[in-house]
């Protein structure tokens, strides 16, 4: 069985000597000591390893079933979720008005990393909670957040999205599902939603579901969507739970990995919803939860590639096959460790370079939330707007791949259940899908938050490289990391530049260039992130800091994505720079 340990010395080291967050002029950042988030870290990892990551194989192995209208979910889910809940992790970052913790969302990012790792398909259960607790939060009325938030922030209640249905998946304009105004204020919700994480199952007292839908008579399109909260049991004035309300699963799907999630199709019937905000308005409220749950999706990619890659190298410093190129390095033995050979040593460092640059990223990117959140800060929430479809699809991207490689290094061993490397490929996979499909982030990018708020953003962001590379301009230990990171730069803004002559004539220039852009944008950000990690790591070396390797070795890491991953932004420049002509050449009939 695949085994999980939580990388909390690379976390505190991201935390402290390159955040530097005790020191960040953010309100409640001043709490985030060492001691306090190192007892936060290990406590998330002792669960991740001891409670979550043994379930992984278990929820894959039975996946969840659909008995008369009843969802049960895979043995020791019910006992864990309880754990979790005990344990107040399920509100780290909520509203301490509704029973939260308060804590940095920083540090709750850095605690999902851990449990996606051990349990992506069991996480999946308080994430979503998390997402709906955010869209009534920000959203809701007074009333509406008394009743749900308490008891969704603790996890006795939790939450669900409900977008897609059988006809419309990203176009959520084409949506059937209708909203009829009643008497008393709420509305009779209607239709069917299919794809729905954690649509339903045991671990909680009720479900809390929010829906799209749409008003007759309301606008044509998009425009005409509302977002409705539907609770499994209608919640009484008292807030004790009342009748079951009309909505009943209708199937659990069946699909390639994260079986210990329960996917569902759900079907209304005269529901009572009870609208959020505005009429019409259902989009703004939902895409505070989608954008959140993008950031997470984006850590999902990292953690499946961290996991898959801890085993990887376990397996590659154990396994004996042939010998070193260069002569025995183990004469004793009947042959070798695959480690001595240079193609599984480059295997493993893509994979080690990725999930420490990924792991930056998104600390990082949490900062910038905390920072606009807690500071107001228009400058940083216009970072992490522009970032979010490069968190999530080129984290996601990648980090499937990254599973592939590790599950590549067992060669036969790793296609083979019994070791459970395949897992990790198959729950990758969806991140790439749920949350917006990578392509629509792609377009999103391109299309969107490259020109919000007159470009602003994308120019505060270059600002941000080119601020790194002139401060290190002198220093000769970061030149590794400087030099190719200003190229790249260069390559960046070469592709957008390249949007902006030619888009405006013909838009497909941009849109055929536009997944390759987010990758091209994902190398520069995380090379920018390797250039923040190396400096501090740098710096921590001329202190003779007294676990030395641990520095030395975030070096060599950091200048073998400079060397060996970031030129990748030359063939995606270059296949930008070569417009949409070969793209559209073909009719629809020549496919």
């Amino acid at each position: 069985m695949p085994s999980y340990t939580a990388p909390i010395k690379d976390m505190q080291f991201i935390l402290h000597d390159v955040l530097k967050a005790s020191q960040a002029d953010i309100p409640g950042y001043d709490e985030l000591e060492p001691d306090f988030t190192g007892a936060v870290l290990e406590e998330a990892g002792k669960i991740s390893s001891e409670v979550l990551a043994p379930l992984n194989v278990v929820g894959d192995k039975e996946g969840c079933r659909l008995e008369n209208g009843k969802v049960f979910t895979p043995t020791g889910f019910k006992e864990a979720f309880e754990q979790l809940k005990e344990g107040g992790w399920t509100g780290l970052d909520c509203d301490p008005e509704y029973g939260g913790q308060g804590m940095a969302y920083v540090l709750a990012i850095a605690v999902g990393e851990m449990m996606q790792s051990a349990n992506q398909a069991f996480m999946m259960y308080p994430g979503l909670t998390h997402g709906a607790y955010s869209a009534i939060h920000a959203h809701g009325s007074d009333e509406q957040k008394a009743t749900y938030l308490p008891k969704m922030v603790s996890c006795e209640w939790t939450g669900t999205m409900n977008l897609t249905e059988p006809h419309c998946g990203t176009d959520l304009g084409l949506m059937r599902t209708k909203a009829e105004p009643q008497d008393d204020g709420t509305y009779a919700i209607s239709g069917q939603k299919i794809f729905i994480s954690a649509g339903d199952h045991d671990m909680s007292e009720n479900v809390i579901h929010l829906v799209l839908a749409k008003i007759p008579g309301g606008p044509e399109g998009i425009k005409g969507v509302s977002l409705f909260i539907v609770p499994k049991f209608i919640v009484n004035d008292d807030g004790t739970l009342g009748a079951r309300n009309g909505v009943s699963v209708g199937s659990i799907e069946e699909k390639m990995g994260i079986h210990g999630n329960s996917t569902c199709v759900l079907n209304y019937d005269g529901a009572t919803g009870y609208l959020i905000g505005e009429a019409h308005k259902g989009m703004r409220a939902m895409f505070t939860m989608m954008n959140e749950a993008r950031i997470g999706v984006g850590m999902q990619g990292l953690s499946q590639a961290e996991a898959a890659y801890q085993n990887a190298v376990i397996y590659a410093k154990d396994r004996l096959q042939g010998r070193a190129v260069t002569g025995a390095q183990f004469p004793d033995k009947p042959a070798d460790p695959l480690i001595v050979h240079p193609d599984i040593r480059r295997s493993l460092m893509d994979q080690k370079s990725f999930c420490e640059g990924a792991r930056m990223l998104c600390l990082w990117g949490a900062e910038l939330i905390d920072r606009s959140h807690r500071k107001n800060d228009s400058t940083a929430l216009g970072l992490i707007s522009l970032l979010t479809p490069v968190i999530k699809g080129f984290l996601t991207d990648e980090g499937y791949d990254m599973t592939v490689k590790a599950q590549q290094i067992y060669g036969g061993h790793g296609y083979i259940e019994e070791w459970g490397m395949s897992q990790f490929t198959r729950d990758a996979r969806i991140a790439m899908i749920y949350e917006g499909a990578n392509g629509v982030q792609a377009l999103d990018l391109v299309g969107r938050k490259l020109a919000a708020d007159g470009g602003k953003p994308m120019m505060a962001f270059i600002e941000l490289v080119k601020t790194f590379c002139k401060e290190n301009a002198d220093d000769e230990a970061m030149a590794p990391f400087t030099e190719p990171l200003k190229e790249a730069s260069k390559a960046l803004q070469a592709a957008a530049m390249y949007f902006m002559q030619n888009g405006m004539k013909n838009p497909n220039h941009a849109l055929a260039g536009s997944n390759d852009f987010m990758h091209l944008f994902g190398h520069v950000t995380l090379g920018l992130m390797w250039g923040y990690m190396g400096k501090a790591a740098s710096e921590a070396l001329k202190g003779d800091p007294a676990d030395k390797a641990f520095y030395e070795t975030k070096l060599a890491t950091g200048r073998y994505y400079m060397a060996r991953r970031l030129p990748a932004v030359a063939t995606h420049l270059a296949r930008i720079q070569s417009g949409a002509d070969t793209v559209m050449a073909l009719d629809a009939e020549s496919f």
